[in-house]
């Protein structure tokens, strides 16, 4: 099976030759996704603002590869600081609503780039939520 790289306009990885997912067959692996603002090229400082940008990132990635919140089978999520987890609960809840079909989840706390506080990666699996 051919691989697939997954670009979403306005997300990168600081210009370095990455997609920001690769597909193969109906498998989506993302690297990291950040809470870069598409729109601007910067990311917000505030948390909360980040935590809702990053989740509308990973919708951005699953829409460029044809997928939706409902395929997500795995998210790790890496923090600075655990202690935002309630920010991040939020928006969980608001992607995966549905206590009988959320993705696994891991969340890690991690020495980030200073800029941020949350970045993301998904497994998913197109097509089968």
């Amino acid at each position: 099976m051919a691989r697939r790289s997954i670009e979403v306009p306005g997300l990168h990885h600081a210009g370095l030759p990455i997609p920001m997912a690769s597909v193969v067959g109906n498998l989506l692996v993302s690297g990291g996704i950040s809470p870069l603002d598409p729109e601007s090229g910067t990311v917000p400082q505030d948390v909360e603002e980040q935590v809702e940008l990053v989740f509308a990132n990973v919708r951005r990635v699953l829409d460029a590869a044809g997928g939706r919140p409902e395929d997500v089978v795995k998210c790790t999520i890496f923090v600075r600081d655990k202690g935002i987890r309630p920010v991040v609960d939020k928006h969980w809840l608001v992607m995966f609503p549905d206590p009988a079909s959320r993705p696994a989840r891991h969340t890690l706390s991690i020495d980030l780039p200073r800029s941020l506080h949350i970045q993301l990666e998904i497994t998913a699996l197109l097509g089968e939520g």
